[in-house]
């Protein structure tokens, strides 16, 4: 299950995010599709994790974008992991328009249990 980070500046417009909200979980089951983990194109509850935050007054940013990706390292995705990115930051790319997009995907050691 990945989790997916979205920081944004406050130019970044309410219909872009949105757009985002929905476009995202697709988006990034593509990212890290792997034979592991196959994406049928079905997701269900707890399949991704997205979390927006806005820029702090404290941060520093250069994007109005940036989308991190945090998902279970497997052979088969850190193989091509840049590719994976530059694949994600260009469907990101599409749905945000003319603002200027970051995407960091992180494959750590990890595992993930879920409640009913």
């Amino acid at each position: 299950m990945p989790l997916v980070e979205i920081t944004y500046a406050p130019r970044v417009p309410e219909d872009v995010l949105r757009e985002l909200r929905g476009a995202l979980p697709h988006l990034v089951s593509l990212a890290v599709e792997c034979p592991e983990e196959p994406y049928d194109g079905a997701l269900r509850p707890g399949d991704i994790e997205l979390r927006f935050r806005p820029l702090g007054p404290l941060d520093s940013s250069g994007v109005d974008l940036v989308v991190e990706v945090r998902s279970k390292w497997f052979e088969s995705r850190a193989a091509d992991r840049q590719e994976r990115a530059d694949r994600l930051c260009a469907g990101i790319r599409a749905v945000a328009g003319s603002h200027d997009v970051g995407v960091y995907l992180s494959l750590p050691m990890a595992a993930w249990a879920q409640g009913d």
